[in-house]
């Protein structure tokens, strides 16, 4: 019964597909009432398959067809599709990165372009981030297969916030706290805290591999344009940022924990808060990459002084967190575009 209310379309080719009773032994049942029927008792093996046998036959047949070999079949799109698809994809990155830079952009660096520690501290932020990503990447796909994501699935959602906030935190205050010097400690930390968010992180191996490519490949192409606004804009332009964004980051973090509270008969309120936390994340934490990269250059003119020490660790931790929040957010609403498509 639960298969047929999966598929009623297999119920309705299965009835379909019965033979139809002649009327042959309706017309002899009614003419010869008293000719004994023994057929029952019969000792004959080779006899006809009833209608019974044969419906059967059909129902498994039309479900076998309908529901078991669905999944299998695999279709190719069409060449000139795909390469539609990536023109109009590429076309619509770099118009997003032009109208970025010339609306947030408008007033460029006055000293010349980007000095060269500036751009080797830059970079070392940039490849200690992609390495962080990388990790966290490789570490949540072995956890998922190890079976963590079915445990953590399973377990009380307010014992893994819990958890996974102390582990977080901890080790990222720790890295923090550890002097740039002290080269053992400081990336014990932060492989505790790759490891820390990609624990969390792991029920996501549960999509699509090509669901999470997009939102990866989307995620990048957002913090690359934006990364690039704020490396070629004027010095110190958005690190007047940090104080709206945390109340910015304060409001969507009440937000996400609104389906744990509200009830779920509060169905206007709940909306509300996810489109908060989805959208309003979005724009928060893609503020966040803008300030970050401007605080970076500001902390490696500070360096250069002698004022305080590079340490490109503790700058990657803040990057890779506005990956993580921006990538679930394409994760999800990649997910609901999908679903709507259905």
């Amino acid at each position: 019964m639960a298969f047929a209310l999966r598929r009623p379309f297999a119920l309705s080719t299965a009835i379909k597909t019965i033979p139809k009773p002649s009327s042959a032994p309706l017309r002899s049942f009614h003419s010869s009432p008293l000719k004994p029927a023994n057929i029952y008792f019969t000792s004959k093996t080779t006899s006809p398959v009833t209608t019974l046998v044969k419906s059967r036959n059909a129902f498994h047949s039309a479900f076998r067809r309908n529901y078991m070999q669905q999944p299998y079949q695999v279709s190719k799109p069409d060449q000139g599709t795909l390469t539609q698809r990536l023109l109009v994809g590429a076309g619509l990155v770099g118009g997003t990165l032009v109208a970025i830079n010339l609306v947030f952009n408008r007033e460029t660096r006055e000293d010349g372009g980007m000095p060269p520690y500036e751009r080797s501290f830059l970079n070392e932020t940039f490849m200690h981030t992609g390495l962080g990503i990388g990790i966290i990447g490789v570490a949540a796909r072995a956890l998922h297969q190890s079976g963590w994501s079915y445990r953590l699935m399973a377990t009380n959602p307010w014992v893994v916030i819990g958890v996974s906030l102390a582990a977080s935190l901890g080790t990222m205050y720790g890295c923090f706290a550890t002097s740039p010097d002290n080269y053992v400690q400081k990336y014990a930390f932060w492989g505790g805290f790759n490891l820390a968010q990609a624990a969390i992180l792991s029920p996501l191996m549960f999509l699509q591999p090509a669901l999470l490519a997009r939102a990866g490949l989307y995620t990048v192409a957002m913090m690359g344009s934006i990364a690039f606004v704020g490396a070629t804009a004027k010095q110190e332009k958005y690190l007047y940022l940090g104080g709206p964004l945390l109340a910015g980051v304060a409001v969507v973090a009440v937000s996400g924990f609104a389906p744990l509270v509200l009830p779920a008969t509060a169905v206007r309120a709940l909306a509300w808060s996810e489109n908060i936390w989805l959208y309003g994340g979005l724009a928060v934490f893609g503020g966040f990459t803008l300030y970050d990269v401007q605080k970076i250059l500001n902390h490696a003119r500070l360096a250069e002084r002698g004022l305080m020490k590079r340490d490109a660790v503790n700058e990657s931790i803040s990057l890779e967190l506005d990956f993580i929040n921006i990538f679930v957010r394409m994760v999800q609403i990649l997910g609901m575009r999908n679903n709507n498509r259905r």
